[in-house]
């Protein structure tokens, strides 16, 4: 139940939570003046209570955490070492790769650390901060994505323009608008939530900060942020498509769908997830934590594979990163 309260109780409830002993917040409510019962901490469900399934979850999450970290931190050190790649594409990815480093940061080890857990709770500072990161993270995904995608607008459907139109201080504006965006709207949403208090009960069927109220509450105030950047994404790809069919040449309508693929393809995934898993009513069940998984977990991980796997540039640029020969010290 979502209860309408004030900032103020808020404040005094975080400092009833603070004040008292692990033991003595266990499940921990506090009574305010009638039968008004306000959660201070919340117990997360997790995916399994079974030790030996907990077990195999911590070594998979545990391994699919290492690879996204490296992997995005890998596209990281190639794009910013190699000056084949430092083009406004690759500055865009490189930012992404950073965001999805942080985005996964902010779920995989609460959720390593639960897994190893008897007592799987969170406080309820804990999980503001988390449901305001993910928010600000989420945000600035869906602005750098709209982002790249223009960007790819701009090299298939103006060329000879592409030069002039993203320059580097037109590409740092961008960049720099998208984390606007996704701070002001993490920040808002966090005020506005702030302004509420939680009462009983405190059970959530989740891994993360994933309660029913909150996420019906975020959802209307994102909604537009998510419909306008979905309307960029479609617009700037509906312009491609329709010049990449004007083209006589098959070479030329190959290379251009070869340049785009790897981001339609992280669009999609991301686009996908997010609204499978966040415009579907809450209910606990196994498949909307199927798809938290795949949402907070898996997606991050497959983005720096996508953009390594199928873009060639990449692949070079690994090639010669990797058999770079150290230059002896004379």
């Amino acid at each position: 139940m979502f209860c309408a309260g004030s900032l103020l109780k808020l404040e005094t409830h975080l400092s009833l939570l603070f004040s008292s002993s692990p033991s003595q917040r266990k499940l921990e409510c506090s009574m305010e003046g009638g039968n008004t019962t306000t959660v201070t901490e919340f117990v997360l469900l997790g995916l399994s209570n079974n030790p030996h399934i907990q077990a195999v979850l911590f070594v998979t999450f545990l391994v699919a955490y290492l690879l996204t970290f490296t992997g995005n931190l890998l596209m990281l050190l190639v794009i910013s070492t190699d000056s084949h790649l430092h083009s406004p594409m690759y500055f865009f990815l490189s930012h992404l790769s950073f965001l999805d480093a942080f985005y996964s940061s902010i779920i995989v080890p609460k959720l390593l650390e639960h897994l190893l857990s008897n007592w799987k709770t969170v406080s309820l500072l804990e999980c503001f901060a988390q449901i305001s990161l993910v928010i600000f993270s989420a945000a600035t995904e869906a602005c750098l994505l709209s982002v790249m995608a223009y960007d790819r607008f701009q090299a298939v459907c103006h060329p000879l323009l592409y030069a002039v139109a993203m320059n580097r201080k037109v590409c740092t504006g961008l960049v720099g608008a998208s984390w606007a965006i996704g701070m002001g709207t993490g920040l808002v949403n966090t005020i506005l939530l702030a302004q509420h208090h939680f009462c009983g009960p405190n059970l959530v069927r989740s891994f993360a900060c994933e309660l029913p109220p909150v996420i019906a509450f975020i959802l209307t105030s994102t909604a537009i942020l998510g419909f306008v950047t979905l309307v960029l994404l479609l617009g700037s790809y509906t312009c491609i498509i329709m010049t990449a069919l004007r083209i006589n040449s098959a070479t030329g309508r190959s290379k251009i769908f070869s340049t785009c693929s790897s981001h339609f393809l992280v669009v999609t995934i991301f686009y996908a997830s997010g609204l499978s898993r966040y415009m579907t009513p809450a209910s606990g069940s196994v498949l909307e934590q199927v798809l938290s998984v795949q949402y907070s977990v898996v997606t991050p991980l497959l983005n720096p594979l996508i953009y390594s796997l199928k873009n060639q540039e990449v692949k070079a640029a690994l090639r010669r990163m990797l058999t770079k020969k150290p230059r002896l010290s004379s």
